[in-house]
């Protein structure tokens, strides 16, 4: 039995909830209490998991997807796929008979064919496509990968078929392909607001292939879809999907209770014996591909210095900290990789809590006792970490001991992440969900040079030495020099400590009886995609 602190849900907790005529929601179809709002309805544009959750399965399909229960790679908007014996030419025959969604603000005249999936690759990829610049011109999943150096160039072979050029070989490009990031857009769409000189309207009134389509938005309140009627896998899902944007945790947990909401996101650890407890609730869980680390911003003196990066590590004691935020529902994290990757290092040696070389360490590198830093909080939960505000206030005591003063820094989720891209901060409590099963994920986007640019990189550290060897691993398949590559790897991230890594979680999904068809996906953003719900 896992230790958990029950929750207690006072009658103002109830009382929180919208009462009637207060911006409420009807309570046809399914009701989803998500912790945020999304950035953007275009996840190309996006890393956020807020963002994902609430866009990429709902709205969009890509090329390929990963078969949530096997991990493996499987077709979705490419019917079939072959790679070429070098590597380097991937080509893709893509599914007829796929419809766009028909809305208010668009009525498409043809299917899904080959110019859809150019404009999508394109419009990331090519600097000079019209639709580049539109909504800032920033792809940040792409650009923390490199991809516009990988890719040679995408080619139309017929209507239904395309190719894609690499400059070298790439062995987790397919799985790059099934992202929640790499979504597929409508071209004529886009052309129609071109020509009505709209362009930015295609991140904000959305239209894709998904099983569910764009009806209506409220910022920090609400997001409406219908179901698509016209989907090319048949949908039997609900007619209405409401996305109710309910920030705090023991809010939401009370909606599911009184029913105002079918699922929830992000369940607290301190709530799901509550949870289990009830008749008329379900809680899945299982093993999480995830990190939740704290990362120094090595872009600002004196975290530029390595010395200062591991005093900080050390002056902290990472069980206390897995104990007191996550309640058995985590496993700590030697390295960036979670235990069930193949690439996992089990011979790693956590650093172990050293106060006092701590000290000897900030002394050596010329930090005065009553130096202050800012650890930035996130204002959200997400299953990496789900309080980063206690966590954040249980290092400042940790740091307490060892000369450092820290002001902990957060802010609306939107102005968080704006801000950290800007790199205000000394260091942060954040964490990353892999997208993918291959450790590529982790590797790049967390910390590659090219991911400061991108945002994802929130440690600013670049390593010539660390990216050749994580650009060699991926330029082979062989599994056992790849494992070489990422060993070498974390031995310049143990020495270096861009960031300190703390945890792995466990995913969990609450919901009410009656909801079936939901699944838990390792691999990135929730899908209601033939998720149903009991009449009564």
């Amino acid at each position: 039995m896992r230790r958990r602190v029950l929750v207690v849900l006072a009658l103002s907790i109830l009382s929180g909830c919208q009462k009637p005529g207060q911006n409420s929601l009807p309570m046809e179809g399914l009701v989803y209490c998500s912790e945020g709002s999304p950035i953007t309805f275009n996840p190309q544009l996006d890393i956020s998991g807020t963002t994902a959750d609430a866009t990429s399965h709902q709205l969009y399909n890509r090329l390929i997807d990963f078969d949530p229960e096997t991990g493996k790679l499987v077709p979705s908007l490419a019917s079939s796929w072959s790679v070429s014996r070098d590597g380097l030419t991937y080509a893709f025959q893509l599914r007829k008979h796929v419809n766009f969604h028909q809305t208010a603000y668009f009525t498409p005249t043809r299917s899904f064919n080959a110019k859809d999936v150019l404009f999508s690759i394109n419009r990331w990829f090519d600097p000079n496509h019209p639709y580049h610049q539109v909504s800032g011109g920033r792809y940040p999943y792409f650009e923390s990968l490199g991809l516009q150096q990988i890719i040679k160039e995408v080619s139309l072979i017929n209507g239904f078929r395309v190719e894609i050029k690499l400059n070298y070989p790439d062995s987790s490009f397919l799985a790059t392909l099934a992202t929640d990031f790499a979504v597929i857009l409508s071209e004529e769409y886009a052309s129609q607001l071109m020509t009505e000189n709209r362009p930015e309207l295609i991140d904000s009134l959305p239209i894709g292939t998904g099983p569910f389509k764009f009806h209506r938005y409220r910022k920090d309140a609400y997001i409406r879809y219908s179901r698509h009627d016209g989907y090319w896998e048949g949908n039997q899902s609900v007619e209405q999907l409401i996305y109710d944007i309910t920030s705090r945790s023991s809010l939401r947990l009370a909606k599911l209770i009184t029913g105002e909401c079918d699922v929830i996101a992000y369940p607290a650890q301190t709530e799901l014996q509550v949870i289990e407890e009830r008749s008329d609730l379900y809680l899945e869980e299982r093993p999480g591909l995830n990190v939740g680390f704290w990362a120094f911003n090595t872009a600002r003196a004196p975290f530029d210095d390595a010395r200062v990066r591991r005093a900080l590590a050390l002056a902290v004691d990472r069980k206390t900290l897995l104990d007191a935020i996550y309640f058995d529902t985590a496993v700590a994290a030697k390295s960036l990789l979670p235990p069930s990757s193949w690439a996992y290092d089990d011979t790693l040696e956590q650093s172990s809590y050293n106060p006092v070389q701590a000290k000897k360490l900030l002394q050596e590198a010329g930090i005065e006792p009553g130096f202050t830093m800012t650890i930035w909080a996130m204002p959200v939960e997400r299953a990496y970490n789900p309080n980063a505000t206690k966590m954040a206030e249980l290092i400042k005591h940790y740091l307490a001991d060892v000369g450092i003063q820290v002001q902990i820094v957060s802010h609306e989720w939107s102005t968080f992440r704006r801000l950290l891209l800007k790199g205000q901060h000394d260091s942060v409590l954040i964490g990353w969900s892999a997208d993918n099963g291959d450790p590529d994920n982790f590797y790049r986007p967390l910390l590659s040079c090219s991911a400061i640019a991108s945002g994802s990189n929130r440690a600013n550290w670049c390593s010539a030495e660390y990216d050749k060897l994580i650009n060699l691993a991926v330029r082979t398949a062989d599994e056992s020099i790849r494992m070489s590559y990422y060993q070498q790897a974390n031995q310049i991230l143990m020495d270096q400590v861009p960031l300190l890594p703390i945890a792995h979680a466990y995913r969990f999904q609450a919901y009410r009886k009656g909801v079936s068809g939901l699944q838990i996906n390792p691999f990135g953003g929730i899908s209601f995609a033939n998720v149903s719900k009991d009449r009564d």
